[in-house]
């Protein structure tokens, strides 16, 4: 059992180490782990296709407190949902939605407990990281804190989304396609740029643009020993075809 973080909170701001604190208040001997705090700012569509790449790593019992979640403090609800065995506590947003359209099987329940003290603006230490810490400490939903409902208010869908979803410190383009999906041969179109295909960075030429499939099994555009985002100009959002 784990707990493990996917927000946007920035790993040097101090937010995360207020979430922690709580976590491991309520969970002391639950492994805590960082799987991404810079997901895309304020950008639900993104972070959620991002985080339906990463989480097939972990074992089927973690739980995933998944805060990206620009309309905090507002009408949005409150969710936690079951997922081919993982856990998921979040806002109902449309940020566990691609988890849960591509899953075999789940559920869902709206979180209706409230803490004492709820701050408008933080959530995620107030609301979600209680209730991840407590699902995890006892291994099961803890039932007067949440009612089932028969399903998401915000669904994206499970299709993949042609756009680019992060950008790393290498400056790679990560983008929310699975790579199964297109043939080796197709030219990956972006804007006026034209890439092809290479396995690995040195059957590229050095400086030179190209797309592969990256380690979560979606289209990347990188560059040999350089910068895509630089040389390309790229951001989040940008729109990828093929041909």
């Amino acid at each position: 059992m784990a707990i493990v973080l996917f927000t946007d909170f920035g790993a040097g701001d101090l937010y995360v180490g207020q979430i922690k604190a709580v976590l491991q208040r309520l969970a002391p001997p639950i492994a805590v782990i960082d799987l991404l705090h810079d997901a895309p700012a304020f950008n639900v569509r993104a972070s959620a296709h991002l985080l339906a790449a990463l989480v097939g790593h972990f074992a089927q019992d973690s739980v995933f407190l998944a805060v990206v979640d620009p309309g905090v403090g507002g009408t949005r609800s409150a969710i936690v949902m079951q997922a081919d065995e993982r856990w998921y506590v979040g806002p109902d947003n449309g940020l566990l939605s691609v988890v849960g359209a591509r899953a075999t099987k789940g559920h869902c329940w709206r979180i209706v407990w409230r803490p004492e003290q709820l701050s408008a603006s933080f959530h995620g230490r107030d609301l979600f990281a209680p209730l991840a810490a407590t699902l995890a400490a006892q291994g099961s939903l803890p039932k007067t804190w949440t009612e089932q409902c028969n399903g998401l208010d915000v669904e994206f869908g499970g299709d993949d989304l042609p756009e680019i979803i992060y950008l790393d410190h290498y400056g790679n383009a990560h983008s929310g396609i699975r790579a199964s999906g297109i043939p080796r041969d197709a030219q990956l179109v972006l804007g006026e740029a034209r890439l092809a295909f290479a396995r690995i960075y040195s059957e590229a030429p050095e400086a030179a643009p190209f797309w592969y499939e990256n380690s979560q099994g979606l289209v990347e555009i990188a560059v040999n020993c350089g910068s895509a985002a630089q040389s390309l100009g790229l951001k989040i959002g940008d729109v990828i075809a093929w041909k």
